[in-house]
């Protein structure tokens, strides 16, 4: 038998990214597409514009597709992963009642209110997108947490007449749902047309964003923590049990059958922030950067490597999307003097970011009785060499991080492999398909730093809170 290939769609919250590899987990063509800017029609409401997540999943396809020198007939299949907490709601025929509602809008924290009769199904953003492209109505168990019917035990929707009046989604609006690694259907000649993608290829159930790129980053094991540096930022842990009423975490599906996904407390717009950042100070930064032949991110990131820890007393406080429950947080950059420059500014946001998880992943390990060992990072954050030694020298462990970064793509075409007979469990495909780019080592004075400088101050920074101005600031500003 020849090469075989198998393609990976990511959908993240900033852009499509899609991506075919070969049976081993190299890569072989890649494509994305950022996503437009959101819709925000009123305070708390976020909303992917017109078919935008469709539109860029179709572009990012179509460009993986013409960089792909293989034959098309040695593809086997397609992983679908999609963003988690959107809310699409469909007409009869499939198609969006309505844009598709982000995981940052207010209204998908609430049970669903029917409002707009040519709504027929009420699904995740990976429904639609499963809809796309197979015409089926069917979806991926593992991509429902959140205001949604579902019995997290049995991973089906609920029979708790109770527990469908609560959330206000009858059964007869909701898909059908099936387990991760089981085929969804296949890619019909209208999908094919649109995005290059060979017809009747299979498409593969895999899970939420995070619990695929948890596979991808092969972090099965219970005493090595994932930390996704994406929009959201998490840690996460592989577990046996559908642990509920937990204080310093929750439980989310994971991409294995009836296994879980231990989730730490995030950071809501983490890297979006070092992004914000970047934007923020303007042409200069990118002019520096293009004489240089480099980006602007890492212009910024050569310059903060010259700053020593702790950025001379500078510290961020991450709240720069406020939670629900309180909707007056603002982020902070507190300690300002005349030493300061961008370099210590962008730094200090990267040792936020390690420092804010570094608390909440021991919260959560403490509850659950781990000690943590090592620590896997993913996503675009962990491109960067300094920020992969920051959290290094924060959580004192070793560091390591994947040749592939976007481990969500990787996750997808595991599960196809794995459905697809390529290897015998998902186990593993992970053994074969995920491999070590390197591993970082802490360095023991700045260790011990970081371990002074969080007891003794940023961990204290919230008793010393600013929300009692933030909430007047809120009476006058609003969001």
């Amino acid at each position: 038998m020849g090469t075989k290939y198998i393609i990976g769609v990511d959908n993240g919250s900033q852009s499509s990214k899609v991506t075919i590899f070969d049976t081993e987990g190299r890569v072989v063509s890649e494509g994305k597409q950022a996503l437009r800017p959101m819709n925000l029609p009123k305070p708390g409401h976020v909303e992917h514009p017109d078919d935008d997540l469709w539109e860029s999943i179709v572009i990012a396809c179509r460009k993986a597709m013409e960089n792909f020198t293989g034959n098309p007939n040695d593809i086997i299949g397609v992983g679908l992963c999609t963003i988690r907490f959107c809310r699409a709601l469909l007409r009869e025929d499939g198609r969006l009642a309505y844009p598709v509602l982000s995981w940052m809008d207010v209204r998908v924290s609430s049970p669903y209110e029917h409002e707009d009769d040519s709504v027929r199904y009420v699904t995740t953003s990976s429904g639609y997108i499963t809809h796309r492209f197979t015409d089926r109505f069917v979806d991926t168990a593992a991509n429902y947490q959140g205001q949604w019917p579902i019995d997290t035990d049995t991973w089906d929707w609920s029979d708790d007449p109770e527990v469908i009046k609560h959330f206000q989604i009858p059964k007869e609006m909701l898909f059908q749902l099936q387990m991760p690694g089981t085929v969804l259907g296949k890619v019909t000649a209208e999908a094919s047309w649109e995005t290059g993608i060979p017809t009747g290829l299979p498409v593969i159930a895999t899970a939420n964003d995070k619990a695929v790129e948890a596979l991808g980053s092969g972090s099965l094991e219970g005493h090595t923590a994932l930390v996704s540096l994406g929009t959201y930022i998490a840690a996460m842990i592989h577990g046996p049990k559908n642990l509920k009423e937990t204080s310093h975490l929750w439980t989310n599906f994971s991409s294995v059958p009836n296994r879980y996904l231990y989730e730490s407390f995030g950071i809501r717009r983490g890297m979006w922030t070092v992004s914000w950042l970047t934007k923020l100070l303007g042409g200069g930064v990118a002019s520096e950067a293009r004489e240089l032949g480099i980006s602007a991110e890492e212009l910024l990131n050569r310059e903060a490597s010259q700053v020593p820890p702790g950025c001379n007393g500078l510290m961020t406080v991450l709240d720069w999307l406020a939670p629900s429950d309180a909707p007056y947080k603002r982020g902070s950059i507190l300690g300002f003097n005349a030493s300061h420059t961008r370099a210590h500014m962008y730094r200090s946001i990267l040792e936020a970011i390690a420092l804010t998880m570094k608390n909440r992943t021991d919260e959560m390990c403490q509850e659950l009785g781990i000690e943590l060992e090592s620590l896997v990072l993913s996503g675009g954050g962990s491109k960067s060499d300094l920020m992969v030694q920051i959290f290094a020298d924060v959580f004192g462990k070793p560091v390591s991080r994947n040749v592939f970064s976007d481990a969500a793509g990787l996750g997808s075409a595991i599960l196809v492999a794995t459905a697809l007979g390529i290897y015998d469990s998902v186990d593993e495909a992970v053994q074969y398909m995920v491999k070590r780019q390197d591993t970082v080592q802490p360095i023991a004075e700045n260790y011990a730093f970081y371990q002074k400088f969080n007891e003794e101050v940023y961990r204290t920074i919230p008793h010393y809170s600013s929300d009692e101005i933030y909430k007047r600031a809120y009476s006058i500003f609003g969001d």
